[in-house]
């Protein structure tokens, strides 16, 4: 009698550890719901960076900057907020750039020298290392939105001039009638570049023209991270002023204007494309990262501020980590730029000394 009540004591205290057990398990398992539910994301933007002084700058059009790059940062951090993905995000807020005139991407691309538009985009996805981009597109109203499609929907990453429209069809997107990119205010700045490498060419302007320098400039990018903690990053642009026989800068480029890895961090660039090329620029501030063991900031630093110059160029890059930890670095006077955490926390910035 006495050994079946001890067994009957050794059952009841078997059953309670594994209730207690069961029950800390399932409390364990709800922290870990909550926490991938909190986890940080953060989302950010630059248009350009150059010779952009508030000297040369009228209220009016350094508001209407403002205005625009909140819009175009609040709409991919609202899709954030959300729990949408990071290429999401990303996309819809390149868009609204693309359809401003303000930038040098979409509706507001500069002209070729012989006076056609010609747009350059990239896309890349940090945890699958896919990516996807065009080169050369006179027809599509949003580069990015192609440049998806390509990393999406075909084998390839970087499609060019008529076969990448090609593509685009096949996609079932519009084509859009190329009027729809000019602007009056691009169309004077390549006059003026014109101008001014005529003078240059007949010793009556300096070497170093700022403008002739800066028609060298122009992109829009982003670069986000979800609450899933996947990273993404995207490029668009018009490409350079004046730029001749088919010229493709870094933009379309994955690892020189565009890069994304979730190990490390998500980059976009902006700058003079030939040193960025050369400078494998967005790839090598994530390789530094993983190789040196160094953080975000000084890796974009050191890129930016020592490897690039080097070279002799210039530009900047906006960057997050897969911490969410944030770099908007360039060597220019300014960068068009914003930032927005997980806190909802705005940061719009256009000069240096900000």
């Amino acid at each position: 009698m006495k050994s079946i009540l001890t067994l009957l004591i050794g059952f009841f205290i078997l059953f309670s550890c594994n209730n207690v057990k069961n029950s800390t398990s399932d409390v364990i398992k709800n922290v870990e719901f909550s926490e991938k539910t909190d986890a940080t994301f953060g989302i950010v933007i630059h248009g350009g960076a150059g010779t952009i002084l508030k000297k040369y700058m009228t209220d009016s059009l350094e508001n209407a900057f403002h205005s625009k790059l909140k819009e175009a940062i609040t709409t991919g951090h609202s899709i954030l907020e959300k729990g949408g993905s990071s290429l999401e995000a990303i996309t819809a807020t390149i868009n609204i750039m693309e359809d401003s005139p303000l930038f040098n991407a979409g509706k507001g691309a500069v002209f070729t020298h012989e006076e056609t538009n010609e747009m350059d985009a990239s896309i890349m996805d940090g945890a699958t290392l896919n990516a996807g981009a065009v080169a050369g597109v006179k027809r599509i109203k949003n580069p990015i939105n192609l440049a998806l499609s390509v990393m999406n929907d075909s084998p390839h990453v970087l499609l060019s001039g008529a076969g990448a429209e090609e593509f685009a069809r096949e996609q079932d997107f519009k084509m859009t009638d190329p009027s729809y990119f000019y602007t009056e205010k691009r169309f004077q700045s390549l006059q003026k570049v014109k101008k001014k490498e005529l003078e240059k060419e007949t010793a009556q302007v300096s070497f170093e023209d700022p403008f002739i320098k800066d028609s060298k400039f122009g992109t829009v990018g982003c670069v986000a991270l979800d609450k899933n903690g996947n990273l993404a990053a995207g490029t668009s642009t018009g490409g350079m002023t004046n730029k001749r026989w088919n010229r493709i800068g870094d933009a379309p480029i994955i690892g020189a204007g565009t890069y994304a890895n979730n190990a490390t961090c998500a980059v976009s660039s902006t700058g003079w494309g030939e040193y960025f090329i050369r400078a494998m620029v967005a790839h090598d501030i994530s390789a530094m990262m993983e190789y040196k063991r160094i953080t975000l900031q000084e890796a974009a630093h050191e890129v930016i501020q020592n490897k690039v110059p080097a070279l002799g160029g210039d530009g900047g890059i906006v960057a997050i980590d897969k911490n969410g930890n944030i770099a908007m670095e360039f060597n220019t006077p300014g960068m068009f730029r914003a930032h927005m955490n997980a806190e909802g926390d705005l940061i719009i910035k256009i000069y240096k000394d900000e």
